[in-house]
């Protein structure tokens, strides 16, 4: 087939880049042929991707966009692709990868109904209407169940072009027969001993994920655990605000933001603790990165995958609505748990017969359906 994959923006760390660049990987792999419509393209480029960057106007990102989808309708419209399908809500999809939440659901949440005034509101609602609306065409890959209720609620979309898809995260994540030398050396490289705690946040778009909760958190550990303790912080987003907060909090010393990497599964065999309190998350692909690395895990229950902590029994889940007090306790008490090693064994037994892997053969193998 002749496939058109359309996203707004591509760079190598974002959870749905990296769903995006599998999926087009494994579609390659069956013989598959891509034309890739974006707006930016931030990386290498792969090998058998034609990629098409579209250069738009507009100040405002939602104006953007529009300029995007407008740009790109005559490509589309001439019957050359076989199925068009879309990383991002739009009009004139065939096939939605949803790796976003309903943001009918995240505004109304978050805002009050004067946000639903504004131009952004009315833009991003009117093109998830486009994708979820009863007399819409589109077929939707799901990533969780949650996103299956919300969707259903807001635009009550009919069940048979809902498609509910295994989690995909990458084998790499597994610890090695030689992990603990890996994380040994890691430790050295900070110059942390290994009595030390190793607390780990990993995640693009660190408001979400909740770097402020837990800076605040981490600040609220006894001096003889903070002392002891760092707090490293993986992705690609502007640390600014995030540093100030740090440096009035009195652990700015103790704060480690690596940017975007590609060498995350070193961090998760070194780390004691995946800390991921997010305000509002998807899936949280991190999280069974971190299990398959037999990395406990502290979370809140908003997160798509969140579930996968408490039938592994790998850490702790907090419950809605959130409260910074049960976070702050609750990170004290998992650094110094016995069940340390129970919850490492747990998680490392779990993902070992868990469907957690195959997301991009399955997505492949239902957009073959769809044609």
């Amino acid at each position: 087939m002749r496939l058109a994959f359309c996203l707004f923006k591509y760079f190598p760390y974002g959870g749905l880049q990296r769903d995006f660049l599998r999926i087009a990987k494994a579609c390659l792999a069956r013989g598959h042929m891509i034309d890739v419509y974006t707006m930016t393209w931030d990386g290498d480029f792969e090998p058998g991707l034609a990629i098409r960057t579209i250069r738009v106007r507009g100040r405002q990102n939602h104006v953007r966009r529009e300029d995007f989808v407008n740009q790109i309708k005559p490509y589309l419209a001439q019957g050359y692709y076989d199925l068009i399908i879309g990383f991002n809500k739009m009009p004139g999809l065939d096939v939605y990868f949803a790796s976003d939440t309903c943001y009918q659901a995240k505004a109304r949440a978050q805002h009050t109904w004067l946000y639903r005034l504004t131009g952004r509101y009315r833009h991003s609602v009117a093109y998830e209407k486009a994708v979820f609306a009863p007399g819409a065409k589109t077929q939707i890959l799901l990533l969780s169940k949650r996103q299956e209720v919300e969707f259903t609620h807001y635009y009550h979309t009919p069940p048979d072009r809902l498609h509910l898809l295994p989690p995909g995260i990458e084998l790499d994540r597994m610890a090695p027969s030689n992990a603990d030398k890996i994380a040994l050396k890691l430790r050295e490289e900070y110059e942390m001993g290994a009595d030390d705690f190793f607390i780990l946040m990993v995640g693009s778009g660190f408001k979400t994920k909740g770097l402020d909760r837990s800076l605040i958190a981490f600040a609220t550990l006894p001096p003889t655990i903070r002392n002891s303790s760092r707090l490293f912080i993986v992705g690609k987003d502007n640390p600014k605000p995030f540093l100030s907060q740090a440096k009035k909090l009195g652990i700015l010393s103790q704060i480690e933001f690596l940017g975007g990497r590609n060498d995350v599964p070193r961090f998760l065999w070194a780390a004691d603790l995946l800390l991921h309190p997010a305000y509002n998350e998807n899936t949280g692909a991190v999280i069974l990165e971190a299990l398959a690395a037999g990395l406990p895990v502290l979370t809140t229950d908003v997160c798509g995958y969140a579930h996968y902590v408490q039938d592994a029994d790998a850490g702790i889940v907090l419950p809605s609505p959130f409260k910074q007090d049960d976070l702050n306790k609750n990170l004290l008490s998992m650094l110094l748990s016995p069940e340390q090693e129970t919850w490492r064994t747990n998680a490392i037994q779990f993902t070992k017969n868990a469907d957690i892997y195959s997301l991009p053969d399955r997505a492949v193998s239902m957009i073959e359906t769809f044609r």
